[in-house]
């Protein structure tokens, strides 16, 4: 297995950011607990407060790939349209 990273950026529209955040707040715990979760933090751009970021490591694309399957994930991709301006995901395979 080749550990894989991840750096997902999501926007919130005007308004909807502290209703993102929740949203976002709530997959993290369900998320460290996937197999094959090796990190998975939210953080928020403090420069731009609407922008919120995850950085993400996993054991392999496999186990990345479950994860996008996951019921929360589910969830979260069907409030997404009503609650972010702008979403994107980038998965990286580690070099050094």
């Amino acid at each position: 297995m080749s550990e894989v990273a991840v750096v997902a950026i999501f926007v919130a529209k005007p308004g909807k950011e502290d209703e993102l955040r929740k949203v976002l707040e709530a997959n993290v715990e369900p998320t460290r607990k996937e197999r094959g979760a090796l990190q998975y933090d939210l953080h928020r751009d403090n420069a731009e407060p609407r922008r919120f970021i995850f950085v993400e490591r996993w054991e392999s694309q496999e186990t990345l790939d479950e994860h996008g399957k996951s019921a929360h994930i589910q969830a979260f991709r069907a409030k997404a349209p009503d609650l972010c301006e702008h979403g994107e995901v980038r998965v990286a395979s580690k070099i050094l």
